[in-house]
């Protein structure tokens, strides 16, 4: 099945289409279930969206036309009781039940923004993902787990502070956009994580060899890849992500490193 997001992997980054994109990922974990209605119910929100987005004459608007259609009409929230549970980074379920993570919920918000054209991205918090919408110089921040809500200083640093601990301070690249194939191996990583420290290491296997399809040119991933299957006794797997990780790597310290990892393989 990891056939069918191959082609994730050769679009140039701004073709992707980060919610279509996700339902894709989501779906592998879904046999046999037809995509078609959670796609029209994305095409929905968007058709929503477009019937008022003549309102917004500012970003602050958007934002809360935004959070009026998917928190307060749809009821899409944070999953603050099960916070950790696995369905929660699954597109698929994030749409049956209205609840999520920080990365998928923020996924459907930038999604939506852009189906009307509006600029918005996924932010790179740590630990938190986070929404910006509209341009550059006027744009505003917002907390998709928490409906939509405008993120000040202090709530930033609080949820920096969080993930890094209580003497992290701000930093401008805890709001740096990533990319849209980025924020797809931040969803996956999201499962791939919980998967490895439930000791379900079969299914992390699945996850990375989803996240070097997505990114070929994601070095960790690859890595992580190679690690797993070398536990799993796939020496020769193994020895190929490694191989896959040095043609996509130019820091001549990862290089040497990935050599030696490589070097170590070979009487085995």
């Amino acid at each position: 099945m990891i056939e069918s997001i191959a082609h994730l992997g050769l679009l140039d980054d701004e073709d992707i289409g980060l919610d279509s994109a996700a339902l894709e990922l989501s779906a592998l974990d879904h046999e046999g279930l037809d995509l078609a209605p959670y796609a029209a119910r994305l095409d929905g929100h968007g058709a929503e969206l477009a019937a008022i987005a003549g309102e917004a004459e500012s970003a602050l608007d958007q934002a809360g036309l935004l959070a009026r259609i998917l928190a307060e009409r749809h009821g899409f929230r944070g999953d603050r009781d099960s916070y950790d549970a696995p369905l929660n980074a699954d597109l698929i379920r994030v749409l049956d039940r209205q609840q999520g993570l920080p990365v998928a919920l923020s996924i459907l918000y930038v999604g939506l923004a852009r189906r009307v054209g509006w600029r918005a991205d996924a932010l790179n918090t740590p630990g938190h993902v986070l929404v910006r919408v509209g341009p550059d110089d006027g744009s505003v921040v917002i907390d998709p787990f928490h409906d939509g809500r405008l993120v000040t200083h202090d709530i930033l640093l609080n949820l920096v502070r969080q993930s890094l601990g209580p003497q992290a301070d701000y930093d401008p690249r805890h709001l740096a956009p990533m990319s849209n194939r980025m924020t797809l191996v931040r969803l996956l990583l999201n499962q791939a994580t919980r998967a490895e420290k439930a000791r379900d290491h079969g299914r992390a296997l699945v996850l990375y060899q989803r996240i070097v399809t997505v990114a070929p040119s994601h070095g960790q991933g690859w890595w992580d890849l190679a690690r797993l299957q070398l536990g799993a006794g796939r020496v020769e797997e193994a020895r190929s992500s490694l191989s896959s990780m040095l043609e996509v790597t130019r820091d001549p310290d990862s290089r040497a490193h990935i050599a030696a990892a490589l070097e170590a393989l070979a009487g085995k």
